[in-house]
């Protein structure tokens, strides 16, 4: 799965081939994924409509959608408001998707072929030259690539549209997260859950699919709760 990739700063969102709502929504859903618009801010729509070049419906639906999805939330006399994304909504994004990604690794070391295979391995080669060079961005966002693969890989496209909901959100957890973690293990996890999917051991893909998924659910609560901790820490009488 190709993630659209936003337009450079300045550029005319409408001056590409995607469908101009369809690349507005895009543009701010990445722009808060990667913390251009960091939680809390407030979007204006006029404000969004002049910077893009673009009307203001477009703008008005991809807000309408983003909220509907989780990344915007309505807040009396300031309007529309990035969502924050805490300890609880990473707990519930760990607890479905621990569920269905043990399902897709099943399902993908059922149905791989040689071809995927060798995409996924590719894949894997990027990623780990990139932890080890030190581009943790960049490996985190292969890692992403990774776990869109495998549930591609399931051969299930009732998975797939399950899924696709929560691609941005787990890449907004990763983005939060990145900067305190360390890539290589994380490329260990997927080498190994690669392994499995290879040998077609759908009981061993499912379970270090979950393990892959539990490991990361306590190091990404602590993380996302310690700024809140220091803050209030900060603020105590």
């Amino acid at each position: 799965m190709t993630v659209p990739r936003p337009a450079a700063r300045g550029t005319a969102v409408g001056d590409t081939h995607q469908s101009l709502r369809e690349r507005v929504y895009v543009e701010l859903r990445e722009r808060i994924i990667e913390a251009g618009y960091p939680a809390g801010m407030r979007l204006v729509e006029r404000e969004i409509a002049d910077e893009l070049r673009v009307s203001r419906v477009p703008v008005r639906e991809a807000m309408q959608r983003l909220e509907t999805e989780g990344f915007l939330s309505v807040q009396p006399r300031r309007g529309s408001v990035v969502a924050d994304f805490g300890p609880r909504d990473a707990e519930y994004l760990f607890d479905v998707r621990e569920n269905l990604e043990g399902l897709a690794a099943r399902l993908a070391a059922r149905h791989a072929g040689p071809t995927q295979l060798r995409d996924l391995e590719r894949l894997l080669a990027r990623a780990r030259k990139a932890a080890e060079s030190g581009r943790l961005r960049e490996a985190v966002s292969l890692n992403a690539d990774f776990h869109r693969q495998i549930v591609e890989l399931s051969g299930n496209p009732l998975l797939v549209d399950l899924m696709a909901p929560l691609d941005s959100r787990l890449r907004r957890l990763f983005r939060l997260t990145s900067a305190q973690s360390d890539g290589e293990p994380m490329c260990g996890a997927h080498e190994r859950l690669y392994e499995a999917v290879r040998d077609h051991d759908e009981d061993g893909a499912e379970a270090l699919a979950r393990a892959h998924v539990a490991d990361t659910r306590a190091s990404a609560a602590r993380l996302l709760a310690a700024p809140r901790v220091e803050q209030a820490a900060e603020t105590a009488p």
